[in-house]
């Protein structure tokens, strides 16, 4: 059988794509069914096709449920060419498992060192750079600022600031923290801020790894600092009988003046009243001299499968949703923070507080206890956070118990 030239050129492409797989396609799979989510990879999507319309995109769309059970088994076989996922210790079975791309030399050509250089450590493993991070949001803390004002409190900058303003606090008959610890993460985020301003970013993730025993002293002494506060009264009576949501009342109230707590809880604070001359944001104070600030900020982040079929093309999208311009649009849809330090904040004084503050962390960025740490430590370590909270006189018997939940999950 003879052929054409036109019918030569389109064999050969067949046989260079692997026979069955064209050379213009792009298969996504994403979690984001949720409506801002889901609405925000529309758009992304729309403006990623009208700039390489001979890409052809497919997009799967997953619940959240579904996709947890599913990512593994599709990642090995039957591998999307982009998949969202999130950063930290979240990724770290799917890279020992060979089934992510590493990217850097995408992190070199595109400038996203620089652009990205607040997550860059949040997605790298042995020195790999592991996907791109396209949204966060901060931690840190809400304060009552009228609360603040009347009593004469600076915002406080240091852990000695810190106590003496809620000592202040309990003088005029105010819970300097409010909490709810009743489904224990909350109680995680407590314990991560006070690690990272103790011990540093580079401690905390080993200790989230399992390569620090919990017995030692560093861990004691997060401990110690966090028992100082638990001690003097600063957390709202009876807070594992509440969820987050109801721990908000105390501070709308006025009986509790601030909430270690995701930038999430603005909404509802201004739902139930609060004003933004009545609410204020500022960065959890340092603890240990000299230990650079990292700051806390769960993030979503886009990857390459490494059974993909389609790379090249992954990599125009990798290299679109890193954009300053994209992931703006992005963000503004999802009322997060973009990432990528050139991009544009909505206009709202929290989103604005928590990029600048995100783009200064030098320490680095955690994800949040339960994603860096395997699910089921960080289950039997927030029950011990929460019982230490409720009975701190138990702190030995509490790291004791981790340590050797540590050896046997970790093993």
């Amino acid at each position: 059988m003879k052929m054409n030239i036109k019918q030569l050129f389109a064999a050969l492409a067949l046989v260079a794509f692997g026979g069955t797989v064209s050379a213009s396609e792009l298969i996504i799979n994403t979690d984001t069914s949720d409506p801002a989510p889901k609405k925000a990879f529309e758009d992304l999507i729309e403006g990623f096709k009208a700039e390489n319309p001979d890409i052809e995109v497919t997009w799967n769309l997953f619940d959240h449920e579904g996709y947890k059970t599913s990512i593994r088994n599709f990642l090995t076989a039957d591998a999307p060419d982009v998949a969202n996922w999130y950063a930290g210790n979240r990724m770290l079975p799917y890279v020992n498992a060979g089934l992510f791309e590493p990217i850097n030399d995408l992190w070199e050509s595109e400038g996203l060192t620089e652009s990205l250089k607040s997550a860059q450590s949040s997605m790298t493993i042995d020195g790999q750079i592991w996907g791109v991070p396209y949204t966060y949001y901060q931690w840190g803390v809400y304060y009552r600022k009228d609360i603040f004002e009347d009593l004469g409190i600076a915002v406080p900058t240091n852990w000695d600031e810190f106590q003496q303003a809620g000592a202040t606090l309990i003088e005029n008959g105010v819970t300097p923290i409010t909490i709810g610890t009743k489904y224990l993460w909350t109680a995680a985020g407590v314990f991560d801020y006070i690690n990272l301003r103790t011990n540093g970013y580079d401690f905390h993730m080993s200790l989230a790894l399992g390569e620090i025993p919990w017995t030692d002293d560093r861990v004691r002494a997060t401990m110690n600092n966090w028992k100082d506060i638990v001690e003097a009264g600063f957390f709202l009576e009876n807070h594992a009988a509440y969820t987050w949501q109801e721990a908000l009342a105390p501070m709308v109230n006025g009986e509790a003046a601030m909430y270690v707590m995701g930038n999430f809880s603005v909404a509802p604070l201004r739902e139930a009243g609060l004003t933004d001359d009545q609410l204020g944001f500022f960065q959890f104070p340092t603890i240990t001299p000299g230990v650079p600030v990292a700051e806390e900020a769960p993030t979503d982040t886009v990857h390459i499968p490494a059974n993909a079929k389609n790379k090249e093309n992954a990599r125009k999208f990798l290299a679109y949703i890193a954009r300053a311009d994209v992931q703006t649009q992005i963000n503004a849809t999802l009322g997060q923070l973009p990432i990528n330090s050139g991009s544009e904040v909505a206009d709202d004084k929290f989103l604005k507080a928590g990029f600048e503050m995100l783009s200064g962390a030098e320490g680095g960025i955690a994800q949040f206890f339960d994603r860096d740490a395997p699910a089921e430590f960080a289950a039997e370590a927030m029950q011990g956070f929460q019982e230490f909270m409720v009975k701190p006189d138990r702190l030995d018997d509490i790291l004791e118990r981790l340590e050797k939940a540590r050896q046997r999950i970790y093993q």
